[in-house]
């Protein structure tokens, strides 16, 4: 995700867009509608064909606000399933905390193996549903984990839903044998589940993109404007239509692409989230709330010791 401060530098901001995957694919498009518009204009011009040209502008006009109505639409679509993903790991952030603090209250305080336990897998939960949303799990990307644990991780094709029944099982003996009474063990379940809610809603998001029906509709109408546009300017404007069809071609293939860019949040994309940063940001916090620490400072035999 690009960081940026707003009203700080309107051409710094302008300069670093341009460096973005996506509007290298903008410019390559408009590059090559600005070709054709060539082609078209300078063989109108030189053969003197614009007699036989008797395209109406007002058409176009009336088809650029029905295009315009539908980009928005996209957009907005678009935009719903950015927002919609960045308010759930918003509400991870949240909930782990929550989380991390009630079993920080409800355990013994001489009890240190369950707060390294629930540290541990708190955290991992966070950076494996970052690369599940992404193209799979990596052991790599995890923390502490045994080489049983790896072997065990490695058989699962779901891996934050196995880290999940790995916590909720260590509550639920917890409540048992009577280290946590039922009052703590409700609230705490109620975090617990917080956690499959958002990987759900996550899915969700990742799973459903706009529908493929609307998303071609859209590619065929700006592709038959952006072609039919030289010949319908080219009478009224001559060879400034070539500059014409391309701004107007960027402005609407711009808005198309960018907002394929946010509608799956969770890659690798520089307006896309920063789920990297916000899990490795929820696996300090875990540390510093269960073992006043931050993950990194003590060195894992403690851990391979106790797991």
């Amino acid at each position: 995700m690009i960081y940026y401060k707003t009203n700080d530098n309107w051409f710094g901001d302008v300069r670093h867009l341009a460096k973005s995957w996506t509007m290298v694919r903008i410019m390559r498009s408009v590059g090559v509608i600005g070709l054709y518009a060539a082609v078209v204009c300078l063989s109108v011009e030189l053969l003197g064909l614009g007699q036989f040209i008797t395209i109406n502008t007002s058409v176009f006009s009336l088809l650029g606000v029905i295009l315009s109505i539908l980009l928005v639409f996209r957009t907005n679509s678009a935009y719903d399933r950015w927002w919609e993903a960045r308010k759930q790991w918003g509400a991870l952030v949240n909930n782990t905390r929550n989380m991390a603090i009630y079993v920080h209250s409800m355990f013994p305080a001489e009890d240190k193996a369950v707060r390294r336990f629930m540290g541990k897998h708190i955290a991992n939960f966070c950076l494996a549903l970052v690369e599940h949303l992404r193209s799979g799990v990596k052991l790599e990307s995890l923390i502490y984990l045994t080489e049983e644990e790896k072997e065990v991780f490695a058989s699962k094709a779901h891996i934050p839903n196995h880290i999940a029944l790995l916590i909720f099982q260590r509550l639920a003996e917890a409540h048992r044998q009577g280290i946590i009474n039922e009052g703590d063990y409700i609230n705490i379940k109620a975090q617990h589940q917080s956690l499959l809610d958002i990987l759900g809603a996550c899915e969700r998001i990742k799973k459903t993109p706009i529908p493929f029906s609307y998303a071609v509709y859209l590619k065929i109408f700006i592709t038959a404007y952006g072609l039919l546009l030289p010949f319908a300017l080219v009478n009224t404007f001559h060879l400034m239509s070539i500059p014409l069809s391309m701004f107007i071609f960027f402005a609407l293939l711009g808005v198309e692409l960018l907002g394929e860019e946010i509608e799956d949040p969770f890659g690798l994309d520089c307006n896309d989230l920063p789920t990297g940063d916000i899990a490795h940001t929820i696996k300090g916090n875990i540390f510093e709330i269960l073992e006043a620490r931050h993950p990194e400072s003590r060195a894992r035999e403690l851990y391979d010791k106790v797991f």
